[in-house]
């Protein structure tokens, strides 16, 4: 059984390596985030402003590689994400006060989500579409996703060990989760080495101040939807659904990372069977009927009494809430032409990261004044009414490249 699709280049194995390692440690820091502030004495409020800032970060640097990278090598533009990601490690390891930590967490790369809302996701995405040929493309994006989630559930069962190591060697418990930050800084090093392997040369964009042209309309639509679908998703990032586990059932840290252990398994998993279902009924039916029951669930996990309910809605939800992923980012790189694929990719992200961005502090206002789980419940509906609004205007517009496998024209849900 083949690891890759035989036409993925070696570029391609590289950049889900690199997405592996980053979804190690951003599994790690979405559960170390929350506990580590609510340890230090910071508010429901303060911790997720702190959410927020990471997120409108990402999307601030995604929005300057979209507006001003064009034209410079997308592995330097990469290699100078890598660096200021082990700056915003070693900001977290060394400032302990609000207002600074929340600066940090602006102009920083720290991801407070289990999935990529990062700064490397475009360009990422841009070199990974032209890695494989067309037939295999969803299952490079499934191969992508699935290393990620994978590494962020070792990276979420990992977080309680450099916490007991250091309360072992003397520390408080908030200096051993304080310190355990620095993890994020080495891997920031490690990525700068995967990245150094790149061979492709090519360039974000090239002398072209309007990159979206044919495409413009359908990108526009598609990321109107998607930004509904991230807001959505902001008010239940992974280090806001391990606060309202911390608030709502008093669960340890510890706990909290064996629950999202299992959860990122089975949301892993799941990406297995994205391209064949895709294949079979259309990629936008894949993203459409696998997302509805999942959200469902989100909802129905703020109604249960105890934690073993709750947990057990969470965790089924798991198993069709990423499945979409694949099939979203093979949708969205298939409708448009390849030069304009890069400008696709930073269009779609920027809107998603800054829509994501205005939801935590709702959810910490929602937290802080009571522990029920408001914040599940209004992410859910407006994620399932993005669903239904996607399926009702791109159900009928197929991806360019016709009979392929990935997503073959006759497609009943896809079919013009």
């Amino acid at each position: 059984m083949r690891v890759f699709p035989a036409t993925v280049t070696p570029d391609g194995r590289r950049i889900v390596g690199a997405r592996a390692l980053r979804g190690l440690v951003d599994g790690f820091v979405s559960v170390l985030l929350a506990s580590y502030l609510s340890d230090a004495g910071f508010s429901p409020f303060q911790v997720s402003a702190i959410v927020t800032g990471t997120l409108l970060g990402s999307a601030v640097l995604t929005l300057g590689i979209g507006l001003m990278g064009y034209g410079i090598h997308r592995r330097t533009l990469l290699l100078i994400s890598c660096g200021l990601m082990c700056a915003t490690g070693l900001g977290f390891v060394t400032i302990t006060a609000f207002w600074p930590l929340l600066l940090v967490a602006i102009v920083g790369t720290m991801n407070p989500s289990s999935g990529d809302v990062s700064v490397f996701l475009p360009v990422e995405q841009a070199l990974l579409a032209e890695a494989a040929e067309d037939h295999d493309r969803t299952a490079l994006f499934a191969r992508y996703n699935l290393g990620g989630l994978f590494a962020a559930a070792v990276g979420s069962l990992s977080v309680g060990a450099p916490l007991a190591l250091g309360v072992a060697l003397g520390a408080t418990r908030v200096d051993a989760q304080r310190w355990s930050f620095l993890v994020y800084a080495v891997v920031a090093v490690a990525l700068l080495w995967l990245y150094l392997g790149l061979r492709s040369e090519q360039q974000a964009g090239r002398g072209a101040s309007s990159p979206l042209r044919e495409s413009r309309s359908i990108v526009f639509r598609l990321s109107a939807l998607f930004s509904l679908d991230s807001f959505g998703g902001g008010f239940v990032v992974q280090s806001l659904l391990t606060l309202w586990l911390f608030e709502r059932f008093d669960l340890s840290v510890e706990v909290a990372g064996a629950i999202f252990f299992v959860a990122g398994l089975l949301s892993a998993l799941s990406q297995l069977a994205a391209p064949r279902l895709a294949a079979r009924i259309g990629l936008v039916n894949t993203m459409v009927f696998t997302h509805l029951p999942a959200n469902g669930l989100l909802m129905a996990a703020a109604f249960m009494p105890n934690a073993y309910l709750a947990v057990g809605c969470l965790l089924t939800r798991m198993l069709f809430s990423s499945m979409d992923v694949p099939a979203r980012q093979s949708y969205t790189m298939s409708v448009v032409p390849p030069a304009e694929r890069a400008a696709a990719a930073s269009v779609t992200n920027v809107p998603r990261s800054l829509a994501a961005a205005l939801a935590p502090l709702g959810a910490g206002a929602m937290l802080e004044a009571t522990s029920f789980g408001w914040p599940l419940i209004v992410g859910g509906a407006i994620k399932a009414t993005y669903d239904i609004l996607l399926w009702l205007q791109f159900r009928s517009v197929p991806p360019r490249a016709a009979g392929t496998a990935e997503a073959p024209s006759s497609a009943p849900a896809e079919r013009r």
